[in-house]
């Protein structure tokens, strides 16, 4: 009988050491490194082992950080990528990983059929009988599916101690070994060139697989007695053996074979090693460990995404989910894994599997490197690893990752990426919870914004020529009257940073905060859906005075301190403009400029035309009455209006202030051109109440007032 019960932990650092080593060390190591040394030379070949190692070790390190800050439990790198990123990100980064890693078995099935190539051939010639790879790797995979359904991973991590066991002892023949064949000039492929990047980066697409294992003992997480500790030791502890094997290794190669030979036979190292038979025998070892080690992670990988309710039916993420109950072990989840193995090692070309497994690990491990950059600069105070990385290594990692998977493929990198927003799409439909990188992203933008700050605040105060408006208005109006929000979005849509606060008459109480909250929520809703960027917030005083006096010592949260005032009230309710004026010299005493706004339910009309009227008195307001108005001119809702600009003057002075003008226009202090200046006389016997037959509405108007 199965449960649906959490399994066991009972291993520990040795298991992950070796189920990542014996990845690392295998088939590409065996079948194609000598190929990469017959291409590009030795030099070629470290630097194909450098650059892997630059994503490999990055990687690993995020790993080893991010394991000792949190515990990891079932799934491996899914389960790091999902909780730092959240479910919706890591689970379209977790199927892909899943298949990788069941693809991966596949993958290294087909190359332990290539070990038998000496006795095929053997047979094929001595007898004439053609045993073609399918008919090893098809029955290996149906016996391996077996094994790992029947036995577990128990039985599989003591098979692992003896294929390790074998593989290391393979490599010690390869070194103290020495070819017992005529070899042509072994000293070319050790100084050979390669010609361009293309043949670089088709080389380092084969061989760079064998880098990936360093991640595979990540996967048993869920079965380690102290992830935190095992994590980190294992996989560091492999990626660094496993780099220094794989220098040794091509130097070895490039003095005791020609590029010819090691262009022309993949099982090179059989004629190099003491005795040639140990090859094919370690080959057989190294791939069946890696293939044993994907069988064991990737199944676990499948159950982690089907507990998170991943796939799109509850009946099979409760079926996938299930252990064994005597062992276990994700049972289910390894059937499914074996039938996808089973369809590879089928149909599948290994060329094509490789790159396919190379592209996903790329897009795994650079996921991993930004969650550990991103980490640092969060600056969250629950994150705190025991190991600790460096951003700049894990930034390396990242932007490595996301380069080489283009180069290596660009076809392939489009189409994996594709896929994977794709799976984010549709589980973000599917699930309640809408969380992505938003969790993430809001500590790093606060660090960036408090870095910020605080340099504004200590940089040089000095008044610039540069104004631009940093305008607050405090109002108990917002959801009846919101013309001076209005007017605020288009003063912030570009140029300018606006703060509205709604202002709630009374005292500070349990209750009264609450409702204020309520009321934030409402405004930020009216906020989004204007598309609006102006700051919205509430504030409790007991009266507008108050309010006024306490929003004055306010620090702007754009880093530029306020500088603009934005009164308004209705024409319907002259009580509000007697507050205005009577806070007035308020907001004058702390210098900054001042707006007063009047409005009507008729709203600001067709957004054709800004009118701003001058009057001799103006002149020292005109020049930030026209800025505003080119200001608002920004926003789209203005971008088909014009600003116009009507200046009253007595008849005897007509002449005078429109040479005034024109000075000014000239000098650059007004910007305007003078063919939008319409110059009005007024007659002494006129009454004052005299208004131009272009604004005879009654849309709001303002009055500015320079400080």
């Amino acid at each position: 009988m199965e449960n649906l019960v959490k399994s066991k932990a009972n291993f520990g650092t040795a298991p992950v050491f070796l189920t990542a080593i014996s990845t690392i060390l295998g088939a590409i190591m065996f079948l194609r490194f000598g190929y990469a040394v017959g291409s590009l030379g030795f030099i070629g070949a470290l630097i194909i082992i450098v650059v892997g190692h630059l994503v490999t070790i990055p990687t690993a390190m995020a790993i080893a950080e991010i394991a000792t800050n949190q515990k990891v439990e079932g799934g491996g790198e899914y389960y790091i990528i999902s909780r730092s990123f959240g479910i919706n990100i890591g689970a379209a980064i977790g199927v892909a990983l899943y298949f990788s890693q069941a693809v991966s078995v596949a993958f290294y099935v087909i190359a332990f059929a290539e070990a038998f190539s000496p006795i095929t051939n053997f047979i094929h010639q001595e007898w004439g009988f053609m045993i073609t790879s399918r008919m090893i790797s098809l029955p290996s995979i149906i016996f391996l599916s077996w094994l790992m359904i029947t036995k577990g991973a128990n039985l599989g991590l003591k098979v692992l101690y003896v294929v390790v066991g074998i593989l290391f002892l393979s490599l010690l023949l390869f070194f103290v070994g020495h070819p017992d064949y005529q070899l042509a000039d072994a000293s070319d492929s050790l100084l050979t060139k390669f010609t361009g990047s293309d043949q670089f980066f088709v080389v380092f697409a084969i061989v760079f697989p064998g880098f990936t294992g360093m991640t595979a003992g990540v996967g048993l997480s869920g079965d380690l007695k102290d992830p935190s500790k095992s994590i980190p030791w294992g996989t560091l502890g492999a990626t660094v053996l496993g780099m220094v094997v794989y220098i040794f290794i091509a130097y070895k190669l490039a003095i005791s074979a020609s590029s010819e030979d090691l262009l022309n036979d993949q099982l090179i190292m059989s004629k190099i090693s003491l005795w040639g038979p140990i090859i094919p025998i370690g080959l057989a070892a190294a791939t069946i460990s890696s293939a044993l080690g994907s069988f064991m992670v990737a199944p676990r990988t499948l159950q982690a995404l089907s507990v998170d309710r991943i796939l799109p039916f509850s009946n099979i993420n409760q079926w996938l989910a299930l252990n064994h109950s005597l062992r276990k072990e994700p049972v289910n989840a390894t059937r499914v894994t074996s039938l996808m193995a089973l369809f590879f090692v089928f149909i599948g070309d290994i060329n094509f599997v490789a790159e396919i497994i190379s592209i996903f690990f790329m897009v795994t491990y650079g996921a991993i490197c930004t969650i550990s950059f991103f980490q640092h600069f969060a600056a969250d105070p629950s994150y705190r690893p025991i190991f600790k990385s460096r951003w700049y290594i894990s930034l390396l990692g990242a932007l490595l990752c996301f380069y080489l998977m283009f180069k290596m493929n660009t076809g392939y990198a489009f189409v994996s990426l594709l896929i994977m927003s794709l799976i984010y799409l549709v589980i973000t439909k599917r699930r309640d919870s809408k969380e992505g990188m938003a969790k993430i992203f809001q500590g790093v933008m606060f660090q960036l914004m408090r870095q910020i700050q605080v340099f504004l605040q200590k940089s040089d105060k000095a008044e610039s020529k540069h104004w631009r408006p940093s305008v607050i208005c405090i109002s108990e109006d917002f959801f009846n009257r919101p013309s001076a929000f209005e007017l605020m979005h288009w003063l912030s849509h570009r140029y300018g940073f606006g703060t509205y606060i709604h202002l709630k008459h009374g005292y500070f109480s349990k209750e009264s905060n609450l409702e204020a909250k309520i009321d934030l929520e409402g405004m930020i809703q009216v906020a989004k859906k204007k598309h609006s960027k102006v700051y919205v917030d509430t504030m409790i005083s007991p009266s507008y005075t108050s309010a006024i006096a306490q929003s004055l010592q306010l620090p702007s949260i754009s880093g530029q301190e306020v500088n603009l005032f934005l009164f308004e009230y209705s024409r319907h309710e002259p009580t509000h403009l007697k507050e205005i004026i009577e806070n007035y010299p308020l907001v004058k005493s702390a210098e900054f400029d001042a707006c007063v706004l009047s409005t009507t339910e008729k709203g600001f009309g067709h957004h054709k035309e800004i009118h701003i009227w001058i009057t001799p008195r103006d002149f020292t307001n005109a020049s930030l009455m026209i800025l505003l108005g080119y200001i608002i001119l920004g926003h789209p809702d203005w971008k088909k209006a014009q600003i116009n600009i009507l200046a009253i003057f007595p008849e005897s002075e007509v002449s005078e202030e429109r040479q005034k003008l024109n000075k000014l226009i000239i000098s650059g202090r007004l910007p305007i051109s003078a063919h939008n200046i319409e110059v009005i006389t007024h007659k002494q016997d006129v009454s004052k109440g005299y208004h131009s037959p272009k604004i005879q509405n009654s849309r709001p108007n303002y009055r500015w007032f320079q400080k």
